[in-house]
């Protein structure tokens, strides 16, 4: 039974990858416009409707990667010949196969994702073959099925045809959306001391070519197995002495989960005015109603990256990370100088993924309440309080302007300029000049009946703040950040820092190639593997130091109860000439058990 399971998924990825490359060039492309999107659905045998194409690339889509699409074939399944049919024969008033084209117009115009009527003489001009004033549905039936059916077998001859392609792009998913290629982290290197003989690249390759591509990638493999115990989550971060005579600063924020799979999120200032002890943690935060049933966040994994901000070079200012471990709780202990610093949140994608619970019944926002004014539901509010906590970040059960238009940015890309924040202090509940718990209903009320009921623009603001339509917030991840200083009082700021994603690759980068074991692939000594093992996940890099790309095939089949941030067991990792770049980050699916990771890498020829 497993096996046909398997080869049934296998069946699919492979319709997939042909598909795909029907379209692009290579499984690691991504889908950049929402006519790709289009083209690479049809090749796939599916027929997108503009409701269709706009459910899965909206206004916030920036790009989708192959894995994005994998979960939209999952949704979107193929429109059978016989219900097509079964529709067509609804339409059909005289019961004689035929459609005429004003019958055609009526049924297209007025239900359903109504068309217009220049879209309605197009699909009738096509699909009238005998030019009579009258469609042939259940030919026009069978020619769209057996279109379908061509570009599907075309894709696959094809991908058949060239097994290069076929090998270099093969995917099979365990589990959640991977990260999407552009957000893997990647640094140049620097040029190499010694330099090659001349001539011995060619010789070397001339050698290897002679033998079968199979077996130069065996002999140019790695392989690495190490075996993790089960985590108790406790363990060997312990509070300095006298904690609670230090001075102490915290500040609270939220991972975001993009459209395309990047994570995202506040970074923070840490001015610190003479050199003293430090404690840092980082943590995610509950914000479940019931103790139960604690939030989805608080298995998501939470690290902070601490960078000097005294330095120009990115590669340079790495200062640490949160290594340690108390059960949900990452932190660092240490000596810092006076000075000004950088904390980057970061969390490895491993559990923070796109949400596959379809929804089929969404909750109500807003109800008409019996003196025939609009309300909100009881459901929108607790999700609106939730909101409220993770953008009241100095915790003070207020929001300033600044905490307000972090949520602004995030919901709407704008912010609220002093004027307009005027108005709003006029017209909802503050406090201090800031807006309360109460305000933010009432503005979110506002809105609602500025739209006269319609949630739509509602939801654009629950889904950008990482719930879905069940209003669970499966798609975010809010966390607490706490810094205590044994003999100054620290300075904590929230900051939108513009080369923070650059600065945090970077560190991430220094973080594994200095800790982790380095190997060179067999017969490929320009290509090196580093692998970090932390407490509770396993880390690698790949460092291409060639002049030439290299195309790195990873196979994490035999690994047991594992979970990749890319969500594949296998894929294909493209490296430019003369950088590193993180490969894959791996944690276990069940901490109270045992896990493997155990990981081939090869040079694909």
């Amino acid at each position: 039974m497993q096996r046909a399971v398997r080869a049934d998924e296998e069946a699919f990825y492979t319709g997939c990858r042909a598909a795909y490359l029907a379209v692009f060039k290579s499984s690691l492309a991504n889908v950049t416009s929402k006519e790709q999107l289009c083209l690479v659905l049809q090749q796939a045998g599916r027929n997108p409707s503009r409701k269709t194409l706009d459910r899965h690339w909206t206004p916030r889509t920036k790009r989708l990667n192959f894995d994005d699409f994998c979960e939209i074939l999952k949704q979107e399944k193929p429109a059978e010949q016989g219900e097509l049919l079964r529709v067509f024969r609804k339409m059909d008033a005289g019961g004689d196969g035929y459609i005429s084209h004003g019958e055609l117009h009526k049924v297209l115009t007025s239900t359903g994702e109504k068309m217009t009527a220049e879209e309605v003489n197009e699909i009738f001009s096509l699909a009238d073959t005998n030019k009579d004033g009258r469609l042939d549905y259940v030919a026009f039936c069978g020619l769209m099925a057996s279109t379908v059916e061509q570009c599907q077998t075309g894709a696959l001859e094809k991908l058949q045809a060239d097994t290069n392609l076929k090998r270099q792009n093969f995917g099979s998913r365990t589990d959640g959306s991977p990260k999407s290629p552009d957000s893997l982290v990647a640094s140049t290197l620097p040029e190499p001391l010694q330099k090659s003989e001349p001539g011995a690249a060619q010789r070397k390759d001339s050698r290897s070519a002679s033998r079968p591509s199979s077996a130069r990638s065996r002999r140019s493999s790695l392989s690495t197995c190490i075996n993790m115990g089960t985590n108790s989550k406790g363990g060997n971060l312990a509070e300095p002495r006298n904690l609670q005579a230090w001075h102490h600063v915290k500040m609270k924020g939220s991972f975001f989960l993009e459209d395309d799979s990047a994570i995202v999120s506040l970074q923070y200032r840490l001015h610190i005015p003479q050199t003293t002890n430090v404690y840092l943690t980082i943590q995610p935060i509950n914000l479940s109603q019931t103790k139960e049933k604690p939030s989805s966040s608080m298995s998501v994994d939470t690290s902070l990256f601490i960078v000097s901000g005294n330095h120009v070079k990115e590669d340079d200012n790495f200062v640490c990370f949160t290594e340690l471990r108390d059960k949900e709780k990452f932190g660092w202990t240490g000596e810092l100088s006076a000075g000004t610093y950088y904390l980057l949140p970061f969390s490895t994608g491993c559990r923070l993924v796109k949400s596959q619970k379809v929804v089929s019944k969404p909750m109500q926002l807003v109800h008409r309440m019996d003196s025939g004014e609009l309300g909100l539901t009881r459901e929108f509010r607790v999700a609106l309080s939730d909101i409220f906590e993770v953008v009241d970040l100095d915790g003070n059960g207020l929001l300033s302007l600044e905490e307000y238009n972090f949520f602004e940015q995030r919901t709407s890309g704008e912010k609220c300029d002093e004027d307009a924040w005027a108005i709003c202090k006029e017209n909802f509940d503050t406090k201090k000049n800031e807006l309360t718990r109460e305000g933010f209903m009432e503005l979110n009320l506002m809105e609602a009946n500025d739209r006269e009921g319609d949630p739509r623009d509602l939801w654009i603001t629950m889904e950008a703040m990482g719930f879905n339509r069940a209003l669970e917030m499966v798609e975010a991840c809010p966390f607490v950040i706490d810094v205590y200083c044994e003999d100054v009082k620290p300075i904590l700021q929230a900051v939108n820092l513009e080369s923070g994603p650059r600065m945090l690759n970077a560190a991430l980068l220094r973080t594994i190639t200095s800790k982790a074991e380095a190997r060179n692939l067999k017969n490929h000594d320009s290509v090196t593997v580093y692998t970090y093992r932390g407490e509770s996940r396993i880390s690698s890099v790949i460092a291409n130091k060639s002049n030439q790309k290299v195309t790195v095939h990873v196979n994490n089949e035999q690994s047991k109860n594992c979970k990749s941030s890319r969500g594949m067991c296998v894929f294909a990792v493209e490296v430019p000439a003369r950088t590193k770049m993180v490969c894959q980050h791996v944690m276990p699916v069940n901490e109270k058990q045992e896990w493997v990771y155990s990981c081939v890498e090869s040079v694909l020829p």
